[in-house]
């Protein structure tokens, strides 16, 4: 059996930011102090009231209160930073394994696609999809899709690869076991570990991405509130009034810093002995 070990503090911690900014998406409308979309008095610092009430961290250029902004920016990030990783991973995945447990010609095809996908810079891969396609949710999912499956395919390529040659599965074969039965009963379980632990960087890093985007003016379209675009719209006046992007920097930071120290936790935590499916 796997031994479990326990999560340190900081990643309770991180787990817990991590789950606050889950809650802000899940309860935007009952956690939001005022319609993001609202405009009151522009550019009051935090603290101050209007004829609206009190905004806790001020209002932007427009007057919309940048706390409910932010409340309500969690849940397209989130949202989109979920979708586009679980079709990075699926993508990923499934070239990965076959071609680990294949090996063969299939092995060098998909390696070479992955290669030829990995030799252009990622951020310019993703200007160029969102560009050319349209800024919208469902194509930032086709640019993070195309950028990072190739990265999960090696890991997956790598770890299938590794794990072919073991015991168990040499005795899945022997009893006559379909091959994707065996890539998914066997072989996927054991190298689950290392995959969750790319997710949540990849999560993090995709969090990230969507709000780069924004900045450049490629993310979600207006008025959907975005971190990155709150950061974009701030960015003139930050000077004069630090809390238009201080704020929204601050919830991008503490999305990507919970997700990195949650998956250092998972990678350190237990031990590495596989499981091991009974053949019955």
């Amino acid at each position: 059996m796997r031994r479990v070990g326990v999560l340190p503090l900081r990643a309770w911690i991180a787990l817990g930011v991590a789950g606050f900014w889950l809650l802000c998406a899940f309860a935007a409308p009952l956690l939001s102090p005022f319609d993001p979309l609202r405009s009151g008095s522009p550019l009051l610092l935090p603290l101050a009231r209007d004829g609206m009430g009190m905004h806790l961290l001020g209002t932007d250029m427009l007057g919309r209160d940048i706390l409910s902004r932010l409340i309500w920016g969690a849940r397209p990030v989130l949202l989109w930073s979920v979708l586009a990783t679980v079709c990075a991973y699926a993508v990923g995945i499934g070239g990965g394994m076959a071609a680990g447990y294949a090996s063969g010609a299939a092995d060098r095809l998909f390696s070479f696609l992955a290669t030829v996908m990995q030799s252009f810079p990622v951020l310019i891969l993703y200007l160029l999809i969102v560009m050319r396609l349209g800024a919208s949710g469902f194509n930032i999912i086709v640019a993070v899709t195309f950028s990072t499956a190739p990265a999960i395919f090696r890991i997956v390529r790598a770890l299938v690869a590794a794990e072919r040659g073991k015991d168990y599965v040499l005795a899945a074969v022997m009893q006559g076991e379909r091959p994707w039965r065996i890539l998914l009963f066997d072989l996927l379980p054991n190298v689950a570990g290392p995959l969750l632990v790319d997710a949540c960087l990849r999560l993090g890093y995709t969090a990230i991405t969507i709000g780069l985007l924004g900045f450049l003016g490629l993310g979600l379209p207006p008025p959907t509130p975005d971190w990155g675009s709150m950061i974009n719209e701030g960015r003139g006046m930050a000077i004069v009034f630090p809390h238009l992007i201080l704020f929204p920097c601050l919830a991008i930071s503490s999305l990507m810093l919970s997700l990195s120290v949650l998956a250092d936790a998972l990678g350190h935590r237990g031990d590495s002995t596989p499981l091991r499916r009974t053949n019955a």
